[in-house]
């Protein structure tokens, strides 16, 4: 069994990841917020970042506390391949072929102006202000586009997405000719969405 300490920092890295922001961005939320006690401080974390009751409390107990080494950044570390490249990871095995469909798309995101790319264990988070959109694997076959924008014209290939998901809706592309005018501006709507 994990030692407390070991235990607690997992689950503070986990946060991190969940939220797209760190302990300390977190706990500068949690000031501006207004909330005083520490029961609507928690309640206020689940609300705002969809953290569960134990990771709301974690986040609480460590306001005005030393937080532990957590190695910094909130990109969770993924195994890479010897160029150090985190997309060797994620797109390796039945996946390789789906990499130049994920750069395909990054290339139309990189035209819009700049953001933050956070690579996480199974995909790639797309953050300007916020996470507009993340890029990844969904099966050997195809690549799922996490999309965070409102109002986004109905469309066949348009999954929206449940309240308190990571993305308000997703689509699924198996080549890069389904990167076309619609998906393309999905992508800018979300990215002007998080300016």
């Amino acid at each position: 069994m994990a030692d407390p300490q070991t235990a607690t920092i997992s689950q503070l890295k986990n946060i991190q990841a969940k939220t797209g922001r760190t302990i300390a961005e977190l706990h500068a939320a949690l000031a501006a917020s207004g909330a005083v006690k520490f029961g609507e401080k928690r309640t206020w974390l689940m609300e705002q970042f969809k953290l569960g009751h134990g990771d709301a409390n974690t986040v609480v107990h460590f306001v005005d506390k030393p937080l532990p080494e957590l190695g910094g950044g909130v990109a969770v570390a993924v195994a890479t391949g010897g160029d150090g490249d985190p997309l060797d990871a994620i797109y390796s095995g039945a996946k390789l072929g789906l990499r130049p469909i994920h750069e395909a798309v990054m290339a139309v995101v990189r035209s819009f102006g700049s953001f933050e790319e956070a690579p996480k264990k199974t995909y790639i988070s797309l953050r300007r202000r916020k996470q507009f959109a993340t890029v990844g694997p969904a099966t050997k076959d195809s690549v799922e586009i996490g999309l965070n924008a409102r109002n986004l014209a109905p469309d066949v290939r348009l999954k929206v997405q449940p309240p308190g998901s990571m993305c308000n809706a997703t689509t699924r592309i198996t080549a890069k000719a389904d990167l076309d005018a619609t998906v393309v501006g999905w992508l800018k709507q979300a990215y002007d969405a998080a300016a």
